[in-house]
């Protein structure tokens, strides 16, 4: 069972509901939290874990022997990403526009070109008890963090049972890496705020998720901030509001600490209730 946790823009409380969901949830049963949110990985603030194995990660870029190449151009013409540009006699490699989608090498007619590993960031996987932490780093200066997401989510599937509950902590908006999070999730939480802007951007999330005819609800962080246009949306839109933490000046103070919430609020830890609830209802859905 895997859940997203995304946003349609950064802030939302993203971090925080995927941290307090997964310590909570591992008091009772086996999770994985999985922190893609690779450019900036930030759960491991929050979570108390054991370093168990660290593994690099590299993705694919390629190189050209200019001895057996003809400057034919095909690589050229086939590359959506303009990776690489065929010259009357050389052969430009830009590696990060390169999406490793190999068309360059397995069209080339004289075998000139082949694919290279480049690190591209770090998989840490962590454990303490019943919860276990995954967090991938992209390296600075890396721009392509798909292989990263995409290779981190391949080595969770083959750790770990299908009947595990895993939370994927997403990266924040609705570009290719959410893309690359999401679309092969049970459920996605959408994590928003009760402000014009935050409601703005949960549209586009909203929108992005029925394209890709996901099961998702809602969750209003900082309830009571602004206004109730959030509560009258997912009315009209007949979109499950799954829980309503409220703005409180404790959470912001928990948090500047690296403290957990559920501890030490109640009500937050009700409205978590809500949200595992819904979760396990869409598990048993899914077994």
């Amino acid at each position: 069972m895997k859940v997203a946790i995304a946003s349609g823009k950064g802030g939302t409380g993203k971090t925080t509901l995927s941290s307090n969901l997964a310590s909570y949830l591992s008091e009772s049963e086996d999770v994985v939290l999985v922190d893609l949110d690779v450019e900036e990985p930030n759960s491991s603030l929050f979570i108390s874990v054991e370093e168990i194995s660290k593994k690099e990660i590299f993705k694919m870029v390629p190189s050209v022997d200019l001895d057996k190449c003809t400057f034919c151009g095909m690589c050229n013409d086939n590359c959506r990403f303009n990776a690489i540009i065929s010259l009357d006699d050389d052969v430009l490699v830009f590696p990060d526009l390169c999406h490793s989608c190999y068309a360059c090498a397995d069209l080339c007619k004289s075998n000139a070109i082949s694919m290279i590993p480049v690190r591209n960031g770090v998989l840490t996987h962590m454990r303490d008890d019943a919860l276990s932490f995954i967090e991938s780093r992209l390296d600075v200066g890396q721009e392509q963090s798909i292989p990263l997401i995409k290779q981190t989510l391949d080595y969770v599937d083959e750790k770990f049972s299908d009947d595990t509950i895993i939370l994927l902590d997403s990266p924040p908006g609705t570009s290719c890496p959410v893309i690359e999070v999401t679309k092969d999730a049970d459920y996605v939480i959408l994590v928003t705020e009760p402000t014009p802007f935050g409601l703005h951007d949960l549209k586009i999330a909203v929108e992005t998720m029925r394209i890709l005819n996901k099961d998702f609800g809602v969750v209003a962080n900082r309830y009571g901030l602004g206004n109730d246009d959030l509560i009258e949306y997912c009315r009209t839109e007949n979109i499950p509001l799954l829980a309503k933490i409220a703005n409180d000046k404790r959470v912001a103070e928990l948090y500047s600490k690296g403290s957990l919430l559920y501890n030490h609020i109640p009500d937050v830890k009700q409205q978590l209730d809500l949200v595992i609830s819904c979760i396990k209802k869409k598990k048993g859905q899914c077994s």
